[in-house]
């Protein structure tokens, strides 16, 4: 009864805090510190002291990684190879060298100064993921690159996790490097075995539990990938979170991530809530008096270098200032890894308890005003770079359920990248209201300046899906090509609406059929008119009449697919090289005090560019007139080539020669 009454007990004062700092939009594992702070032993209260929670809570670590893992595959890594690899790589061994060769300098032992090093050369991926979720910037060129360069981080941790203990026996050099030579020849071993089974084993393997259409086998499946791999890579000597992380890593391949990804999250939100607890009972309130000045020092010291050091490397790696500053805020935060690292050298004995809580306690003020740093980063960035203070930051427009309060008879168009803007501008013509989701924050907030009725969401939720008025929508046009994703949404729109017309937009032909079971009406392959087939067959279900389809559809080709050819491009980062020269739409601010506000729209010298639309007080004006007067706060959306649309972003129409 006594286990029971500490799990009891651990349980209400973790829902009680994470509750609390949900309301106050704290994050939850900051909450979870807090708990482990109130059961700990330097503390008044009860103490928990549960070796099996312990020994739980080291899988949290596992299952984070392995979600990671999910979101970056083989083929996505090697896409960033030039960037994650070398950035992420540099950031950890520079920070490490900068902050070690600092302690050194104040005659702490080298042991000591490297073990500093290390754990402040680590972030936080659990923080940076979520806040940048909750703001809306995790598909960000910043918000990609971080969160890669983070996950990246917890990868380099592994030679740390046998180094620092080899430093506790105070072994000499010649061994520490064999040591480490070892570790890393086991890791290229461990990435081989996974490789292998994740290409021809595992992928046949889900197929025959996805066969048998039972939840609670897919879930043990899952749970036996993830722990099979995670063992594999102990049992060479290395941590389970590398397994974890390759075993993520390969299933990110296949279809059935999506699936996999919100069967492990249960498991992996719990166990990774332990694991803060668990760090949260190292903390020793009593020594905070007398260390607190050296903590806060610690913790400039992390955060400003950390932050110069990924900027300057970003920035060298021949990004723009704007986002190599955001990035190295990003990034400034202190990690879990850095935690975990620092248990390991406090039961090596390489650092005393005294100077243990000291890192400690600067690590985690890190963490408490790394929610802050990032959920500020642009404005932060803006000052560092320099930014005009006059100029509008328009902010991801949210999602809620009065989003829709006014809709009926709507469409939901699901991406509005190429084709979902296509779709859009027909509706538009035809004064067919319509709604639209994307994952792109920058071209929501393009689209969404420009007057569009374009929302930051993800289509598979269903909370999300409830947001855009579902009940009364007409049809669903799914325009992206994640086709897990659009498998997911089916399964659910059929059970709520099994009589809603679904349109799918698909790269080609194999999984035409697989789409029409799960309920899509039409499946329409990309082709050569993939935007001009969505938007005429789109119009055809919402019975406007052929004639007129027809017209609409000669138009544009006697056009040259000029409504095609108009659409916000999103993150410049993940274009293709070819498509860097190609034309685009840009949404332009006029912020106040702009000499061209009084000024008509033809008197301004906007060559080899084109208005398409005003938006004024929230009015979208399609093709305003040339003897069109600006105002303050007007959004101009203008497409022509990139180099001049970033001149006339730059100078805010002052100077367009």
């Amino acid at each position: 009864m006594e286990l029971l009454a500490q799990i009891l007990l651990l349980l209400g004062i973790a829902v009680v805090v994470v509750v609390v700092f949900q309301r106050l939009r704290i994050p939850s594992s900051l909450g979870y510190l807090l708990v482990g702070l109130i059961l700990g032993p330097y503390t008044a209260g009860p103490v928990i002291d549960l070796p099996q929670i312990k020994v739980l809570a080291e899988f949290g670590i596992v299952f984070l990684l392995f979600t990671i893992g999910l979101n970056f595959s083989l083929p996505q890594l090697h896409a960033l190879r030039h960037q994650v690899l070398g950035l992420g790589t540099g950031q950890v061994v520079f920070t490490t060298l900068l902050v070690g060769l600092l302690a050194w300098f104040f005659s702490f032992e080298p042991a000591v100064a490297f073990v500093i090093g290390a754990v402040f050369a680590q972030s936080s991926t659990t923080i940076i993921g979520k806040q940048l979720a909750e703001q809306g910037e995790e598909n960000s060129r910043h918000g990609r690159l971080g969160l890669a360069m983070s996950v990246f981080q917890d990868v380099t941790a592994v030679p740390f996790v046998v180094v620092i203990p080899v430093l506790g026996a105070a072994a000499g050099a010649e061994v520490l490097f064999d040591t480490l030579g070892w570790a890393m020849a086991k890791a290229v071993l461990a990435f081989t075995l996974v490789f292998v089974v994740g290409r021809w084993v595992l992928r046949p393997v889900f197929h025959v539990v996805a066969e048998q259409r039972s939840a609670e086998v897919f879930t043990l499946t899952v749970l036996l990938v993830a722990l099979l791999a995670a063992w594999t890579t102990n049992s060479l000597g290395l941590s389970l979170a590398f397994g974890a992380f390759l075993a993520g890593m390969m299933l990110g391949e296949t279809e059935f991530r999506h699936q996999v990804e919100s069967t492990i999250r249960p498991f992996r939100d719990v166990l990774l809530g332990l694991f803060f607890v668990g760090i949260g009972m190292l903390v020793d309130p009593t020594a905070l008096p007398a260390i607190w000045h050296w903590a806060l020092l610690g913790t400039v010291v992390l955060i400003v270098s950390k932050t110069l050091l990924v900027y300057v490397m970003v920035k060298r790696s021949g990004i723009d200032s704007l986002t190599a500053w955001r990035t190295g805020l990003l990034l400034s935060v202190g990690g879990e890894f850095g935690l975990a690292l620092l248990a390991i050298a406090l039961s090596a004995g390489v650092i005393d308890n005294q100077l243990s809580q000291t890192i400690l306690t600067a690590v985690l003020f890190a963490m408490i005003a790394g929610p802050f740093v990032i959920r500020y980063n642009h404005t932060i960035a803006r000052l560092l770079t320099g930014g005009h203070p006059a100029s509008v930051v328009v902010e991801t427009p949210a999602l809620s359920m009065e989003t829709s309060a006014g809709l009926k008879d709507h469409v939901i168009i699901c991406g509005y990248g190429r084709i979902g803007q296509s779709v859009g501008r027909f509706l538009e013509e035809e004064k067919i209201p319509f709604i639209a989701l994307d994952l792109d924050p920058l071209r929501v907030r393009e689209a969404h300046t420009a007057g569009e009725p374009v929302y930051y969401g993800d289509a598979t939720q269903r909370d999300i899906l409830d947001a855009l008025g579902l009940e009364r929508a007409r049809l669903v046009v799914i325009s992206h090509d994640d086709v897990g994703a659009a498998l997911k949404m089916l399964n659910y729109l059929h059970a709520l609406r099994p009589t809603l017309p679904v349109m799918v937009r698909t790269r080609d032909e194999s999984q035409v059929e697989e789409l029409q079971a799960a309920g899509a009406l039409e499946v329409v392959p990309e082709t050569l008119e993939a935007g001009l087939m969505i938007a005429s067959q789109a119009l055809l279900l919402l019975d406007v009449p052929m004639s007129r389809v027809a017209r609409r559809i000669r138009l544009q080709r006697s056009g040259r697919y000029r409504l095609m050819r108009e659409f916000f491009r999103g993150d410049e980062l993940s274009e293709k090289p070819e498509e860097r020269d190609a034309k685009r739409l840009r949404s332009i601010v006029i912020p106040d005090g702009s000499p061209v506000i009084g000024q008509r729209l033809d008197a301004l010298n906007l060559s080899e560019l084109t208005v398409t639309a005003l938006v004024r007080q929230g009015t979208r004006q399609s093709s305003p007139e040339p003897d069109t007067v600006l105002a303050a706060g007007d959004v101009l959306v203008i497409y022509g080539a990139l180099d001049r649309l970033q001149q006339a972003e730059k100078l805010e129409l002052r100077a367009l020669e």
